[in-house]
């Protein structure tokens, strides 16, 4: 008897050892240091280049938006929105009153996107979306939206897309969980119009943008310094105002043009992706590509977070013999549960205790069991802060503004201009954690003095309104 009770304790410290063992490797492959950062800034800067040279030059995109007019204030009006960004959408009507009113009158209303349109057919999707803001602009009062007002309507589209005007973009491909394949080389545009017209509304798209670009549109609405945009989200993405000159392939007179990165898609081979993301990237519906947005973006950390643990209950049997069955489910530990863990500041991590009870069935944890996946989410959330923050960073440093410029004994130049990046989207907003390691190695990779000249702000409903300020200050837009 008092062997077998020796030779079980044994067992369970080798267990718990191994748990830690695999802890330990992956957050050694997480690891994200300043130099390692540095080079991948300047492989991104690279990518970033070759893709501003030609279109397909460089592992980043770097789509043409063709929006070379910001909004500066004076925009006045009422112009319709609709923010297509991801599993939910929402339609706004804004009411503009230039310098004075600013936004005069805002009103808006969301919408789930069911699962089985996500991955329907073309029509099916874009008349559930034209019927819903139809809807909407039929609840308009007539002080408000009267009645023979032309309809004009700015279309936040954010998912990769060859644009060719400021009106019309193919869609590249499907993002965020989207798979509908017969609207992959279409004009969304064109689709777009023609279900709004099947639901006899009288409404035209006057611009057609990312969630990133009205997210800068937003920003400079209110302050002009506003040169960067980044989406952190249920995917991420990011733009910038890029100088005309800079940009071989286009041969138009802007004097400047606003760039999407989609920076989703990994510019390097050396990102410190761990087994668990070869895995994740294997199984999900775009395997080969997106390598970044399933490391950083918010529709992938809690899965990143299951997989970890998935391994220490296999190998290491971290809740007993028998592997909890919902932890073989890819939805059953989201972000927002990843979040509710990471922050869970009760002595005995009762949230924690929780939230595996309720969401892979597992009860009665200990407190080491329940630090140890707190460790693990610490390691998830700090390396895709770290990754965005070096993003963030690698475009500074391609305009010239993450202070490399610099005086004598390397000091930043009395007068380096200010720059805002302006921040949208749920991962940045509602995970303070998130928040915190992003803004940190933004300070560590540029020094405390060049990052006094950078404020990292929240962009509220930047994807939305932004869309609505587009349209009413880029009616004539160049095209190709």
């Amino acid at each position: 008897m008092a062997s077998t009770v020796v030779s079980k304790q044994a067992k369970g410290r080798g267990n718990w050892n191994k748990s830690l063992s695999i802890l330990k490797e992956f957050q050694s492959v997480c690891s994200t240091p300043a130099e390692s950062l540095w080079s991948l800034v300047d492989e991104m800067i690279a990518e970033m280049e070759a893709g501003l040279a030609k279109e397909g030059g460089g592992k980043m995109r770097m789509l043409l938006t063709f929006v070379d007019n910001l909004p500066n204030g004076n925009e006045t009006g009422i112009f319709y929105a609709l923010d297509l960004g991801g599993t939910n959408f929402r339609v706004l009507r804004v009411q503009l009153g230039g310098k004075e009113g600013g936004v005069m009158r805002k009103e808006s209303r969301e919408a789930a996107i069911p699962p089985e349109l996500m991955q329907g057919t073309n029509r099916e999707l874009f008349d559930y979306i034209a019927k819903e803001l139809a809807d909407f602009a039929c609840t308009s009062d007539e002080n408000f939206c009267p009645r023979g007002t032309r309809l004009q309507l700015g279309f936040t589209f954010s998912f990769p897309i060859h644009q060719t005007s400021i009106k019309s973009g193919n869609l590249i491909n499907w993002t965020k969980g989207f798979a509908v394949p017969d609207t992959v080389g279409k004009d969304v545009v064109k689709e777009l119009e023609a279900a709004i017209t099947r639901q006899g509304l009288e409404m035209r798209v006057s611009a057609l943008v990312n969630d990133t670009v009205g997210t800068l549109a937003r920003g400079h609405f209110v302050d002009e310094d506003v040169m960067i945009s980044v989406i952190l989200g249920t995917g991420t993405n990011a733009c910038y105002v890029e100088d005309a000159g800079a940009i071989p392939k286009w041969h138009g007179r802007s004097r400047f043009m606003v760039i999407n990165t989609e920076w989703g898609s990994s510019w390097s081979d050396n990102l410190p992706r761990a087994d668990v993301d070869e895995a994740l990237d294997a199984e999900s519906i775009n395997p080969g590509d997106q390598f970044f947005e399933k490391m950083v973006s918010g529709m992938y950390l809690g899965d990143i977070l299951r997989r970890v643990l998935l391994k220490m209950a296999t190998e290491a049997q971290l809740f007993g013999d028998e592997v909890p069955s919902k932890l073989l489910s890819p939805l059953s530990l989201t972000t927002p549960k990843m979040c509710a863990m990471h922050h869970d500041e009760t002595s005995d991590l009762h949230e924690v205790g929780r939230i595996l009870s309720e969401s892979i069935g597992v009860d009665d944890t200990s407190l080491e069991v329940r630090q140890l996946v707190v460790e693990v989410c610490e390691a998830v959330a700090m390396r895709a802060a770290r990754l965005a923050g070096a993003g963030i960073v690698g475009i500074l440093k391609k305009i010239g503004r993450d202070g490399s410029t610099s005086g004598e004994n390397g000091s930043v130049r009395s007068g380096a201009p200010r720059t805002v990046v302006a921040v949208d989207g749920g991962l940045y907003e509602k995970y303070p954690r998130f928040q915190e390691h992003l803004q940190k190695v933004v300070v560590e990779m540029l020094g405390e003095e060049t990052a006094q000249q950078v404020s990292i702000e929240l962009s509220q409903d930047g994807s939305g309104v932004g869309a609505a300020l587009i349209a009413a200050c880029c009616p004539s837009a160049p095209s190709v």
